[in-house]
């Protein structure tokens, strides 16, 4: 897994590459909360180049929107794979998070 950040239009874009599973999560995790301590507090998570994402890296992403709904700002999930998107779906995310179909929307999404 790699992730890299970056910042547009006033947000944070964390892409998060490869695979976010048991042996990533803590990392992914990490990484959100020390930018949250900076003061980030609107996110797109860009999953273009994510493979695979496990229970544990659902529980990420469900960490990462309680902080953000507890910071009042905002975060919304950007460019899922089918395979990705299934996951969350299954698992009952897509009702409880943003998504969108690529970083522009997310973007516009965001800053509403």
């Amino acid at each position: 897994m790699n992730i890299v950040t970056t910042q547009r239009e006033g947000a944070t874009i964390m892409s998060i590459e490869g695979r976010l599973d048991g042996h990533h999560a803590q990392t992914a995790e990490a990484a959100f909360l020390s930018l949250t301590g900076e003061g980030h507090t609107r996110f797109v998570f860009d999953f273009t180049d994510m493979q695979y994402i496990s229970s544990a890296g659902l529980r990420v992403v469900l960490v990462a929107a309680k902080k953000i709904r507890s910071l009042q700002g905002k975060l919304v999930c950007a460019n899922m794979s089918d395979q990705v998107r299934d996951v969350f779906e299954m698992s009952g995310f897509l009702s409880i998070l943003e998504t969108a179909a690529s970083t522009d929307e997310a973007l516009t999404m965001v800053n509403k």
